[in-house]
C-alpha cells in the first residue's frame, strides 16, 4: 500500500485501542493525545482500572468506553455520565469493540485474553497494531490464514519485530541469509542459577531498561519473551526456523538485524522507548513525530552482543522446539507460561519454576492440528489444566 491508497491520507484516522489501560495502550494514548486532529478514537478497552479508562475515554472524545471486568460496569458508567461516551462490559463487549469501523486497531490486551478481539479486527480487513505477543504464538497458521483471507495488514509493535519490519527486503526475500533477534537479557542475566532459585517477585518485574507491565518483564526475566519472539517472527517474516538467530544485547539499543546473503547486515537502533516502534505503525505508511529521547550513540560509547545461555534461560529452547513440532505445541507452550507466570506473581511456585512448568506440560499435553479458532481455545484450555496440577505439586514443595 503506499500513502495515496491509505484512507485515511487526507481525514482523521479512526482508531481503537484494545487493551489502552495498560503500558502499550498508555503509550498510544500519549500519542494520540498529541495530535488530536489527527486521530479519532473510535473505542477504548481496558481490563479493570475503570477511573484511567474513563479519564482516557474523556480526554480522547472516544465513542466507546469497555470495561473487561463486568462488575465495574456500573462504576464505568457512573464515571462516563453526561460525557456521551458509549459504555459497555465484559468479553463480548470487548469483540464487539474490535469489530467497530476503525482503520486502525492497536491490539496490547495481555495474553489469550487479546485473541479473540484481534481476530475480529482482522476479519473486517483492518490495519492491525500488534502488541499482543500470544496472538501469533497460540494461533499463528490460524490468524495468518485468515489475514490472508481478509486483506487485514497485520504490523508488528515489538521492537524487535517493528524493526526487522522496517529494515527487511520483502521484494528479495530470497536473498535475506538470517534474522537477528536482539534480546536484552532481563535483570538475571549475570546471575548465578542457585541465586535465581530465591528471585523475588519484586526483581523479576524491575526491567533494567524497559518500562513493561508485570507479565512481560516476568518474560523477559526468563528470556521466554525471546522464546515467544522467535515463535512470531516465524510467522510473520519470509524466513526458516533455524534461520532466525537471538543474541543478548544489554544495551537495548539495536532492535534487531536482518542479515543478507551478500554480508550486508541491515539494523534498526532507537532510544529503549516503546512509543518509537508504536508511532511507526500509528503513522504508517508515513512516519509520525514521536516524543520518545533521540539516540545518542556518542553518549552511549559501547554497544556489546553476546550468545545467551541456554543452561540458565532454558525458555528459549522451550520455544523454539515448541514451533520445531508444530501443532499445538506453542499453543501449550503460551497457556503453560501464563499460568505460570500468574502463580509467580501470586508468590505460589518460584522463579526457576516457571520454565519447569512449562516443561511438564508440553511433555504430558497432547498434540493436535489447529484449524479454526475453536481449536486454539480448547487446547489452550487442556494445557492450562495441566499447567495447573504442575503448580499445584511445585508449590506444595515451597
Amino acid at each position: 500500500m503506499v500513502l495515496s491508497d491509505a484512507p485515511w491520507a487526507d481525514e482523521p484516522r479512526r482508531v481503537t485501542i484494545l487493551g489502552s489501560t495498560g503500558s502499550v495502550g498508555c503509550s498510544t494514548i500519549d500519542l494520540v493525545g498529541r495530535q488530536p486532529d489527527t486521530f479519532q478514537v473510535e473505542a477504548l478497552t481496558g481490563n479493570s482500572n475503570v477511573s484511567l479508562l474513563a479519564d482516557q475515554a474523556r480526554a480522547l472524545n472516544a465513542r466507546l468506553a469497555v470495561v473487561a471486568d463486568e462488575a465495574r460496569y456500573a462504576d464505568l458508567k457512573k464515571e462516563l455520565a453526561g460525557s456521551g461516551v458509549e459504555v459497555a462490559a465484559g468479553a463480548e463487549a470487548i469483540v464487539e469493540a474490535a469489530d467497530r469501523p476503525a482503520d486502525w486497531v492497536m491490539s496490547s490486551i495481555v495474553g489469550a485474553a487479546g485473541l479473540r478481539p484481534t481476530m475480529q479486527a482482522v476479519r473486517r480487513g483492518a490495519v492491525v497494531a500488534l502488541a499482543n505477543k500470544e496472538c501469533l504464538v497460540s494461533a499463528g497458521d490460524v490468524m495468518m490464514a485468515e489475514i490472508a483471507r481478509s486483506g487485514a495488514i497485520l504490523l508488528p509493535v515489538d521492537s524487535e519485530h517493528n524493526a526487522i519490519f522496517q529494515v527487511l527486503d520483502f521484494a528479495q526475500a530470497d536473498c535475506i541469509d538470517r534474522i537477528i533477534l536482539t534480546a536484552s537479557g532481563g535483570p538475571f542475566l549475570r546471575m548465578g542459577m542457585a541465586d535465581m532459585e530465591t528471585v523475588t517477585r519484586e526483581q523479576a518485574v524491575a526491567h533494567p531498561n524497559w518500562d513493561m507491565g508485570a507479565k512481560i518483564s516476568v518474560d523477559s526475566a526468563t528470556m521466554m519473551n525471546k522464546g515467544l519472539e522467535l515463535i512470531e517472527a516465524y510467522h510473520l517474516f519470509p524466513v526458516a526456523e533455524e534461520n532466525i538467530e537471538i543474541l543478548v544485547h544489554p544495551q537495548s539499543v539495536v532492535h534487531s538485524m536482518v542479515a543478507y546473503v551478500d554480508g550486508s547486515v541491515l539494523a534498526q537502533l532507537g532510544s529503549p522507548d516503546m512509543r518509537i516502534p508504536i508511532a511507526y505503525t500509528l503513522g504508517w505508511p508515513r512516519r509520525m513525530s514521536a516524543p520518545a529521547p533521540q539516540l545518542s550513540l556518542a553518549d552511549i560509547g559501547t554497544l556489546t552482543f553476546e550468545k545467551p545461555n541456554p543452561e540458565r534461560f532454558p525458555a528459549m529452547r522451550l520455544a523454539r522446539e515448541a514451533l520445531q513440532t508444530g501443532g499445538s505445541a506453542t499453543t501449550i507452550l503460551n497457556a503453560a507460561n501464563e499460568q505460570a507466570v500468574q502463580s509467580f506473581l501470586g508468590e505460589e511456585i518460584g522463579f526457576l519454576d516457571i520454565a519447569r512448568v512449562v516443561e511438564d506440560t508440553l511433555g504430558r499435553a497432547a498434540n493436535g492440528p489447529l484449524v479454526t479458532l475453536d481449536d486454539v481455545q480448547l487446547a489452550d484450555a487442556a494445557a492450562r489444566d495441566i499447567a495447573k496440577e504442575s503448580i499445584s505439586r511445585m508449590s506444595n514443595r515451597h
